[in-house]
């Protein structure tokens, strides 16, 4: 199994740019095509009223310059973008709630 990492990706809306202003950008730079690159996982998409759009990509470690490059080239003048290394917390919680369960900590 090839070694992946998962990146959490938000994009925040410019509000000085309404619906229209922001699809239109992101139909000329193309990015329902290159986004995420090829070889990238779309692991989720959700949209937060008010903040904007949170992606979260799966991706071997050596991909993660063309996902930047990619966000560089057509999500930046409608979208601040932030980028945060994450992982799933699920099975972690799940260990830590059996072991509290066992008298553990």
């Amino acid at each position: 199994m090839s070694e992946t990492m998962q990146l959490t990706v938000v994009l925040k809306h410019d509000q000085s740019k309404n619906l229209e202003q922001i699809q239109a950008h992101m139909k000329q730079m193309g990015w329902w095509d290159s986004f995420p690159p090829a070889g990238v996982e779309l692991v989720s998409w959700t949209v937060a009223m008010g903040l904007g759009q949170i992606v979260t990509l799966r991706l071997p470690p050596s991909l993660l310059g063309k996902v930047n490059v990619e966000l560089e080239r057509a999500a930046w003048g409608v979208f601040r973008t932030e980028c945060y290394p994450t992982y799933d917390f699920v099975p972690v919680r799940e260990t830590i709630r059996e072991r509290v369960r066992n008298g553990g900590q």
